[in-house]
């Protein structure tokens, strides 16, 4: 159940919400100082396309690292149930990954494997979208910051129930 619970909910859920507080936050606050401080106008002034040059690849990088950072999740969190369950609480070592094998199969892994994208997608996408669009001073960038935070954390949840009643 535990390797289960990891694939299927916990991993892309929990690596999705850390990776928004962690580098959303960080995103949305460059992104926002570079609005504030005019970067971003400068920009197209010398005729290259901000949202190109500036967005694309933090989407893209968001599509690569939350499935590769939700699936180094799952093997930490999976390694951490072995050591509970074998080292701490006696159960055969053996018994623990036959329960992973016969209970667990590639629909399963897949399931979390598209919830990793479908997060990368939304984080990036919203963190972007509220530094990019944050008001031309301090006060907009640090709003601008805890909104794509907030707004990413309640759509990760929501877009999980989704997935989850859709793909399930």
């Amino acid at each position: 159940m535990v390797a289960l619970t990891l694939v299927r909910e916990l991993g892309p859920v929990l690596a999705a919400l850390m990776i928004a507080a962690r580098a959303g936050s960080a995103m949305a606050a460059e992104l926002g100082s570079m609005q504030a401080t005019e970067q971003i106008d400068a920009l197209t002034v010398m005729a290259i396309n901000p949202v190109q040059y500036l967005v694309s690849p933090r989407v893209l990088a968001g599509v690569i690292s939350f499935p590769l950072l939700t699936a180094l999740f799952d093997v930490i969190g999976i390694y951490a149930g072995y050591v509970i369950g074998v080292g701490l609480m006696g159960a055969p070592a053996g018994a623990y990954f036959n329960g992973i094998t016969s209970n667990m199969d590639s629909h399963d892994i897949a399931t979390g494997f598209y919830k990793a994208l479908v997060f990368g997608v939304v984080v990036m996408w919203v963190c972007c979208y509220k530094g990019y669009n944050a008001e031309r001073m301090a006060t907009g960038v640090s709003r601008a910051t805890t909104e794509a935070v907030v707004l990413s954390s309640v759509l990760i949840l929501a877009f999980d129930y989704f997935l989850t009643s859709v793909l399930l």
